[in-house]
């Protein structure tokens, strides 16, 4: 349906910022609810943020909300995510996810990227 790319992980030291992109391609990017997730290791992949269509609709998880930002540019077929504050337990692979259905659950995003890593250093 789309194919998903991430960039912009790397190391960071706590309280630091990083803005993580995703690039699509295939189907036509502004049909799709897009969403960002990220998974520690021996943790189960959780919800990070999701924006609707248009922009319109943003929700961010309690454990981000207020130090990352979830935005979209529909004509540059491109996902983003803004990380301010960041903390050492944020340290996880990132992945950008695809859904023609609002939902905070990764089973209901059948197209994924291949995620990159955060580090956040104490």
């Amino acid at each position: 349906q789309v194919q998903l790319v991430e960039s912009g992980g790397g190391l960071v030291q706590a309280g630091g910022s990083l803005r993580l992109s995703c690039a699509a391609s295939g189907r036509t990017f502004s049909n799709y609810v897009m969403g960002w997730f990220r998974q520690a290791p021996g943790k189960e992949r959780e919800f990070v943020a999701a924006i609707s269509r248009d922009s319109s609709s943003l929700l961010h998880a309690d454990s981000v909300q207020g130090r990352f930002t979830i935005s979209r540019d529909n004509a540059k077929n491109t996902l983003y995510l803004q990380m301010n504050s960041l903390k050492p337990e944020d340290t996880a692979v990132y992945y950008c996810a695809a859904t023609n259905r609002w939902s905070t659950m990764p089973t209901m995003y059948p197209d994924w990227g291949q995620g990159t890593q955060v580090t956040v250093s104490s």
